[in-house]
């Protein structure tokens, strides 16, 4: 659920992007009252990404501290296991630099 909603908010701003910087391409080569709306529209696009930028980093966020609560939860039920687990890493990394 969490990728999919992830990857629908990047695709939102990347076209609400591109929709901005298409209508500030059209605003520089018009000009009077059209350059003036076309500018405003792609303020409003920019505007709009910002907010889903936003929305994103709000979801990214909620769901690290939630891996990091399960993370604390289990290594306060399991220390032994948790230091098992983290002493393996350790060799692999260690095995791993000093391979070269």
């Amino acid at each position: 659920m969490f990728k999919v909603d992830k990857e629908k908010l990047m695709s939102d701003i990347k076209n609400i992007l591109l929709d901005a910087e298409e209508l500030l391409n059209q605003a520089a080569s018009a000009s009077g009252e059209r350059a003036n709306e076309l500018r405003e529209k792609a303020l409003y696009q920019l505007k709009q990404a910002k907010e889903k930028a936003a929305d994103t980093q709000a979801l990214v966020i909620e769901k690290s501290r939630q891996a990091a609560r399960a993370t604390e939860d289990y290594v306060h039920n399991h220390p032994w296991h948790a230091t098992g687990i983290a002493a393996g890493v350790g060799i692999l990394v260690g095995l791993l630099i000093n391979r070269k």
